[in-house]
């Protein structure tokens, strides 16, 4: 199911993501002993094309005795590597696998083997106390750096806002690892930019860094003016059956070529998509925290154009047409810092 060690293997540091595979044979959960005795949690490689957590590891271990440099880790460190047959082939997953982040204890996906070993992973962690849980992502469009918290706490707040000011709470989709890790401990998600990006490897391998040497959760609430909380109200997904493309004429769904740069931007009522092939309707699959269909509150058509209908902020848009069929098209989100005071009355 997952191999579990004790120690980093020899040379392990010095493979790229593409060449894990062939050396570790498939998951693998690593734990190493720091000073500190409840550990941090890393998982990694949930989407095979995604590699920024790999190799913020890569960089940041090599100076700690762990990875082969002189300094003792100042907390105990638990790594997952997941998705190495999708990384080998750099491929967020393998046709007839599960998305690894789609499958964590509280998925809504019918059962697998994948299932089964992410329940294991959690009641290992669980078990040995954990401190606290980072998932780290990259995204394909373009988008800041952000985070991401499951419930509005303050000890997941901080911990998020220390990576950035930018964090986003969702509830939906289900099964991913931060949220079922959230039952345990404070547990973000980071979003760290495009592939390939030099600032997203060094920021993130800074933040898992400064989390080895954090003593404790801070219990105070977080200041307002220190965090822009955004609130996912929906996922847009496009149906199978309607054909989309960007800047074409011969699809149900012609999407505008820079929609992009929507992502992190509040934009109004009216804003457009792009084309819809004429009596189609309104040609997109939205749905709420509850999965309820809320596309017609937040999408019309109006004279072959689709149209925002409602003041939303986008994030995740991209023009990767595989990643839009694997996942979605995007997110929509509203502003939450009015309920900032939540946190203080659930820590």
């Amino acid at each position: 199911m997952y191999a579990e060690l004790y120690e980093l293997p020899r040379g392990l540091l010095e493979l790229r993501a593409p060449e894990l595979h062939a050396f570790l044979g498939g998951p693998t959960l690593i734990h190493l002993s720091g000073r500190r005795e409840a550990p941090l949690f890393v998982s990694v490689l949930m989407h095979g094309n995604e590699d920024v957590g790999w190799e913020a590891l890569r960089h940041m271990l090599r100076k700690y005795r762990a990875g082969g440099g002189d300094q003792e880790l100042p907390r105990s460190l638990s790594l997952f590597i997941g998705n190495t047959s999708a990384a080998a082939a750099g491929m967020r997953r393998l046709a007839g696998q599960p998305d690894y982040n789609r499958v964590w204890p509280g998925s809504e996906m019918p059962p697998t083997a994948e299932h089964a070993m992410m329940e294991s992973i959690v009641d290992t962690m669980a078990r040995m106390g954990v401190f606290a849980s980072v998932d780290v992502h990259n995204n394909t469009g373009l988008n800041p750096h952000y985070a991401c918290v499951n419930v509005v706490r303050t000890e997941s707040l901080h911990l998020a806002a220390m990576f950035s000011r930018t964090v986003v709470y969702f509830t939906r989709p289900k099964g991913v690892a931060s949220m079922a890790m959230t039952e345990l401990c404070p547990a973000v998600t980071l979003e760290c930019g495009k592939v390939g990006q030099v600032h997203g490897v060094q920021h993130a391998s800074e933040y898992l860094d400064a989390c080895l040497h954090l003593d404790h959760h801070p219990e105070h609430p977080i200041a307002p003016q220190d965090i822009d909380l955004f609130h996912t109200v929906a996922i847009v997904k496009i149906p199978p059956e309607v054909s989309f493309g960007f800047g074409c004429r011969n699809h149900d769904l012609c999407l505008l070529d820079d929609l992009e740069k929507l992502n992190f931007r509040e934009i109004p009522a009216g804003t457009c998509f792009g084309q819809v092939r004429e009596g189609l309707g309104i040609p997109l699959d939205v749905r709420n925290e509850l999965n309820h269909d809320v596309a017609a509150r937040y999408f019309t058509v109006e004279r072959g154009e689709l149209l925002t209908r409602s003041p939303v902020m986008p994030s995740m848009l991209t023009r990767n047409e595989q990643v839009i069929r694997q996942d979605c098209l995007c997110y929509l989100m509203e502003r939450f810092d009015l309920h900032l005071e939540d946190a203080e009355l659930s820590a």
